[in-house]
């Protein structure tokens, strides 16, 4: 399994014989757990197991909603020197129990679970697992260590820690990147944790990076303002995917600035619903633009909003507040800038939920003293079309994004830029994302994994001439119909925010596979399968592709297309405009 104890932590003989041993003892540990009483009625009673106790409280600076309506809720804190993870599920409505689990790549099955469930008269917590069925069971290894519980008016609480890593073979190893959580309530009560198939239970999952930097911030300047940049006190619409565009406009004549830390500002209760935030700067060349608050989809949205594409911020769900090195600082103001602003809230509503208000946003912190160097936001990856699309029921399905050779060539500087920090993002079919450098078509620098994320300062400085690869993982085992590329949560996104200096006019540097190849496929396979040979021009893209009778041999086929056939590159400035490069590149680096 993957994130699983890879390290031989005994010798094979030794490892049978405790296996062994612990199976032996696996009784012994249920009474050892079942001492452990909790009524659910009021603040828990301790038995035998009692909760380690601390003199001064947990800090837990991590959070994140776990459901979509945010009646759970998770808490965490990372010790490096313990090597240890303290979490926290908050339930404001507890019934009979609650399961939080990890695994592979958020599946029922195989998963390494940490469970706390009543038999209608006492309540339990253990470590547990369940098997290829859903079915839980009590790990004859016990590394969920309790620590705390309470009853408050505004719910029910447990706080717990776990090592990393347990060398137990059930439980799943923490790692740096993304970790895919899942949780569940107990409705009734169980007589024995044997009863239990996560099949049978409301569940959901959660994509979360546990392990943070234990690096401190750097400091702020003492002359640090604030600007809040959020939409105004909007009704979420009724309906799944959202994408709301909102202009702010800053004080006339502001002066230069450099934002140095920026952060969320979510409205409290729609922590589950705020999926992620960007404000954008509009083109300077732009003398006014329109007032405008509402859908970015809306056919009344004025046309001079798509001018508005120059990156300040950028923050998705779980993200925590981002500072800029201590010699550099993203502009803000000035005679060079626009005072105009677009924010763009992506909302997530898949109860479609009603009358929900919101005014959540992105705070800017901004000094007028300036840095050595002005900071950038550079976009990578994949065009968002449905183009770019994944077939059904594949494991692993890859797309690949290309900054060429010529768009760097055109738009970097001579003494190239240093890349201090990037964001990936995909949608719920993203399994892996993993941006290199490529000099003279071999591999030299990895900017960003998904499984080994991190925002130290780190050294990476494409050149002219460089090529940035950003490739993506994709998982759609459990979809019967092709996920196109797009910005719907059920669509998909390859993307990295690549945060650099010195500032360019590049601002997005992104490729998708030339149309006209596309439509030579649906073709082919249309002629292959027997059916009527595609009409291009009659049905959208995502109609064509949807047409298809999916198999391995039609997947084999685009995945082949994908990786040989042309691209179309935008190398984009940040007034909208393109670099003079050529539109379609007809070779690619092969790796």
């Amino acid at each position: 399994w993957t994130g699983r104890c890879r390290k031989p932590c005994l010798t094979r003989g030794l490892q049978d014989v405790t296996l062994m041993y612990l199976t032996v003892l696996a009784t012994l540990v249920v009474i050892l757990v079942a001492s452990y009483q909790v009524d659910p009625a009021a603040s828990p009673s301790r038995g035998g197991s009692t909760p380690t106790s601390t003199s001064t409280p947990v800090q837990l600076p991590y959070h994140m909603p776990l459901d979509p309506r945010g009646h759970l809720q998770l808490s965490w804190n990372i010790s490096y020197p313990l090597q240890e993870l303290y979490l926290e599920v908050r339930c404001s409505e507890m019934k009979h129990g609650l399961v939080l689990g990890m695994s592979d790549r958020g599946e029922l099955t195989n998963a390494d679970l940490v469970v706390l469930w009543d038999d209608g008269h006492q309540s339990f917590f253990g470590d547990a697992w369940s098997d290829s069925q859903g079915h839980v069971s009590l790990d004859s290894q016990q590394d969920y260590q309790l620590m705390d519980t309470r009853q408050t008016p505004e719910g029910f609480s447990l706080l717990f820690k776990r090592p990393f890593s347990t060398c137990d073979p059930r439980d799943y190893i923490i790692e740096e990147g993304t970790v895919h959580l899942i949780y569940g309530v107990l409705d009734q009560p169980i007589r024995s944790l044997q009863q239990l198939n996560l099949s049978q239970i409301e569940t959901g999952v959660q994509r979360a990076l546990l392990l943070r930097p234990d690096t401190p911030p750097p400091s702020l300047p003492r002359d640090v303002q604030t600007l809040e940049v959020r939409t105004p006190d909007i009704t979420i619409p009724t309906q799944e995917t959202t994408y709301w565009c909102h202009i702010f406009q800053l004080t006339p004549n502001m002066p230069k600035n450099h934002i140095v830390m920026y952060e969320s500002v979510v409205t409290p209760g729609n922590e589950a619903i705020v999926h992620h935030m960007e404000v954008f700067e509009c083109s300077p060349e732009m003398s006014t633009v329109p007032q405008y608050s509402g859908s970015c989809d809306s056919k009344m949205k004025p046309a001079s909003l798509n001018y508005c594409r120059h990156v300040l911020a950028a923050w998705a769900m779980g993200a925590k507040s981002f500072y800029y090195p201590t010699d550099a600082g993203l502009p803000l103001g000035g005679p060079a800038s626009s005072r105009f602003l677009r924010l763009e809230v992506h909302y997530h509503n898949p109860l479609l939920i009603s009358g929900r208000k919101d005014n959540s946003g992105v705070r800017l912190y901004h000094t007028s003293s300036l840095r050595r160097y002005d900071a950038g936001i550079m976009e990578l990856g994949l065009v968002y079309t449905p183009v770019m699309a994944i077939p059904p029921r594949e494991q692993n399905f890859h797309l690949t994004g290309f900054c060429t050779s010529k768009c760097t060539q055109t738009a970097l500087p001579s003494g190239g830029i240093n890349i201090f920090a990037s964001q990936l993002h995909t949608h719920l079919a993203g399994r892996g994302v993993r941006t290199v450098l490529v000099r003279g078509g071999r591999e030299v620098k990895v900017v960003q994994e998904d499984k080994h994320f991190s925002t130290h300062y780190q050294c990476v400085c494409p050149q002219q001439g460089d090529v940035l690869l950003t490739k993506c993982t994709y998982n759609t085992e459990d979809r019967s119909q092709p996920t196109v590329g797009g910005f719907g949560i059920m669509e998909e996104m390859c993307v990295n925010y690549v945060h650099y200096y010195p500032r360019t006019q590049l601002e997005l540097c992104k490729s998708n596979i030339d149309p006209g190849y596309l439509q030579k496929y649906f073709s082919f396979i249309n002629r292959f399968q027997g059916g009527d040979v595609c009409s291009c021009g009659q049905a959208s893209v995502t109609d064509q592709f949807s047409s298809l009778s999916w198999d391995s041999f039609s997947g084999e086929v685009l995945n082949s297309l994908y990786n040989t056939a042309p691209i179309s590159m935008a190398c984009n400035q940040s007034s909208a405009k393109l670099f003079p490069v050529s539109i379609v590149q007809d070779s690619r680096v092969q790796l």
